[in-house]
């Protein structure tokens, strides 16, 4: 219990405040120290920040690209350009003739694909168009359900299984395989012949069970995507007090073999009419409980539908079985990456767009591309080239895509273009290319248009760009400078030893601004003179100025000062490096060798190093040094110097405050006594008085 002058009179708490202010003072001391090991420490990382920026530049600077930078010339840009990379030789091309232009076989219909007089819309669904085709086709639209699974392979191998039972056994070979989006053809037994041959690459054996063996092992990590025909699919729907309507999954509804209401795990089964304007109903006996539109397989229900009432526990779902309308196709193509395959399985009510669409994202490589003026299609393969010698790029299955789009070659398509190789004569040899734009020894040649050799040659000159190589070592020099005038300036900067940390006392006592300027002149100077970043800076500024003694770097370039970089006049501005541009770029026009392997040669001695070379290691180390000083942001207070040096203020912190306690608690105790001394003292004398004034 603490008694605050009630006897005496006195202000013991301001007393006490006061006798603990004097205490605090060494506390105050230790907290001062540990803010400026604080600000130390960011110091140091925030110089180690600079010299990983500047590492990461040095690491650029050991590429070949930054001394290589090659430029090109063509003495008929209209005819032939080109571009050159850092592997380039600077050396000269001469293109005699070009007599064929590589090209894209693409592929036009045998005509418009819907009636005269008939309306077609790509956006909506197919099958509800059929009448519209100018060519119907046969077998076109078949009746099942196009079911989707996912396969992620844990172990590879060639044979996996997709565990159904309900395979439509005619429609395997229309299935739909991808494995990390590459197409396979499905296969059947049938198809291998007797005695069967070996399954291709891009194969994939179905059996009815619904396994399937692949023509190649199968990676681990790989996803397969099988899409495959079932003969019906069910879809279920929780009831809600809120429902009115559900999507079916698939639409072009052909037929619905059951559908049942389930309340608490009881059945109750509804029957389907179909109008004859095709509208499907839903009863539950003469009850119309909801409507399916066929086409989209929408169904919106009426108000009899039996429903859980709010707060209502009990759980309600519907159940329906079914089957739809759908066709399938499939694209081939001969490509750079072989021969390619990509089947497809189309629900009824899919559009011709979506169909486009699907088609032009897989790895057929074609684009297929509908115009509604004339009513007609082309595709394209996306690759120029001839890649298949004994035919044409793209082969087209399926009666839909053949029959009905009017995409086969059999039925009456043409082949526009034929997929073509670039020939040409380069140096006096005659070769050809798949592409226009072709790589050689670096060098990226674009073909524009063919030319015969009474028109005259096309040059290509390859030569040195000495103003970009110029360029890349003017930005290292200047990312140098920046680095050591900022790590000059922390090492320079006046330190103001009476500008200690602010204790909160005086924080109180000072405005925001008279706060920051005071931190402002104690967080000064605390590296000054710091030995390891004026070591640091000696030993890049030894890096630059020691000679190359490579045997790629010729003696006359074997300094920095030959190639025309000196170290300022100016002592203040602590070793900056200045460029005489004229003779830098003389060195580079006159030994661009010398120059890359003065600053990024390599060898096993300090004096073989190029500069870049030197600058990285010794940057590295100093980072280390830093790292062990300062730590990082990841670091424990135990894994760096001043880590520990913090760790150690914290204890003396946490003991001196624990002290102050005590101390507090004794001067209470001190001051309690004395009160109660007092209020004894004054209760005493009361009696006194009291006995005196009652004699009388």
């Amino acid at each position: 219990m603490r008694i605050g002058g009630l006897a005496s009179g006195m202000d013991i708490d301001q007393i006490v405040g006061d006798l603990m202010k004097a205490e605090r003072m060494p506390l105050d001391k230790l907290k001062q120290k540990k803010q400026t090991l604080e600000w130390k420490r960011d110091d140091f990382r925030s110089m180690n920040t600079l010299l990983l920026d500047f590492r990461s530049e040095l690491t650029q600077m050991k590429l070949t690209s930054k001394y290589r930078a090659r430029q090109t010339a063509s003495t008929d840009e209209s005819r032939l350009t080109a571009t050159a990379t850092s592997a380039a030789n600077p050396v000269s091309y001469s293109i005699t003739s070009v007599s064929q232009l590589a090209s894209t076989e693409t592929r036009v219909n045998a005509g418009k694909i819907y009636k005269n007089g008939a309306t077609f819309d790509p956006a909506k669904g197919l099958y509800s168009q059929q009448s519209s085709f100018e060519v119907p086709g046969t077998n076109v639209w078949r009746t099942g359900a196009i079911t989707s699974k996912t396969i992620n392979v844990t172990t590879a191998g060639r044979t996996f299984n997709l565990d159904t039972a309900n395979l439509k056994a005619d429609e395997l070979t229309n299935m739909s395989l991808t494995v990390n989006g590459i197409g396979f053809n499905a296969v059947v037994d049938t198809e291998l012949g007797s005695p069967a041959r070996a399954l291709k690459a891009n194969e994939v054996l179905v059996k009815a069970d619904g396994s399937l063996e692949f023509g190649k092992d199968i990676a681990q990590n790989s996803v397969i995507k099988v899409n495959y025909i079932a003969n019906d699919r069910t879809d279920k729907l929780t009831l809600t007090k809120d429902t009115t309507s559900w999507q079916l999954s698939q639409g072009s509804i052909n037929s619905i073999s059951s559908i049942k209401l389930i309340k608490d795990g009881t059945e109750t089964p509804y029957t389907v009419t179909t109008d004859p304007s095709g509208v499907m109903r839903i009863l539950d006996g003469t009850t119309e409980i909801g409507v399916i539109n066929q086409e989209t397989g929408k169904v919106d229900f009426s108000a009899a539908l039996p429903k859980p009432a709010e707060g209502e526990e009990t759980e309600m779902s519907l159940e329906v079985t079914y089957d739809h309308h759908f066709t399938s196709l499939a694209v081939d193509t001969h490509t750079s990456k072989g021969e390619m395959h990509s089947s497809f399985l189309v629900s009824g009510s899919e559009s011709l767009n979506s169909v486009i669409s699907r088609v032009n994202s897989s790895s057929a490589g074609v684009n297929m591309f509908y115009d509604s003026f004339t009513g007609q299609m082309t595709m394209s393969r996306t690759e120029t080239g001839d890649f298949n010698k004994t035919g044409q790029e793209m082969f087209t299955r399926g009666n839909f895509l053949n029959h009905v789009l009017r995409m086969g070659i059999a039925q009456g398509a043409e082949t526009k273009v034929e997929g073509k190789n670039a020939i040409f004569e380069i140096n006096g040899l005659q070769t050809e290319r798949t592409s226009n734009n072709f790589e050689m020894t670096g060098v990226t040649f674009n073909l524009k248009k063919t030319f015969t050799e009474a028109e005259g040659a096309v040059g290509i000159s390859v030569t040195n760009n000495g103003e970009e190589v110029f360029k890349n070592i003017k930005d290292f020099v200047a990312k140098y400078n920046e680095l050591i005038d900022k790590m000059n300036k922390k090492i320079s900067e006046d330190r103001y030893r009476t500008y200690l940390p602010l204790t909160d006392e005086q924080r109180e006592a000072m405005s925001e601004d008279q706060q920051e300027k005071w931190e402002e002149k104690a967080k000064s100077g605390l590296l000054r003179r710091d030995p390891l970043l004026s070591s640091a800076l000696t030993s890049m500024r030894m890096n630059f100025s020691s000679p190359v003694a490579n045997d790629q770097v010729s003696g006359l370039f074997n300094q920095m000062a030959k190639l025309g970089i000196t170290t300022s006049a100016n002592y203040l501005e602590g070793g900056k490096l200045q460029i005489d541009e004229a003779k830098l770029k003389k060195a580079i026009e006159d030994d661009p060798t010398s120059v890359e392997n003065f600053f990024k040669g390599d060898g096993t001695t300090e004096s073989q190093k190029g500069v870049v070379h030197r600058l990285y290691d010794s940057v590295t180390k100093t980072m280390d040094q830093l790292k062990l000083k300062a730590g990082n942001s990841f670091s424990t207070l135990q894994q760096y110097t001043i880590g520990r040096e913090l760790d150690n203020t914290n204890d003396r912190i946490d003991r001196f405050e624990d002290r102050l306690k005590q101390v507090e608690d004794r001067y209470w105790r001190q001051f309690t006594a004395m009160e109660k001394a007092i209020q004894r003292s004054n209760e005493q004398s009361m009696q006194l008085m009291n006995q005196f004034s009652g004699g009388m």
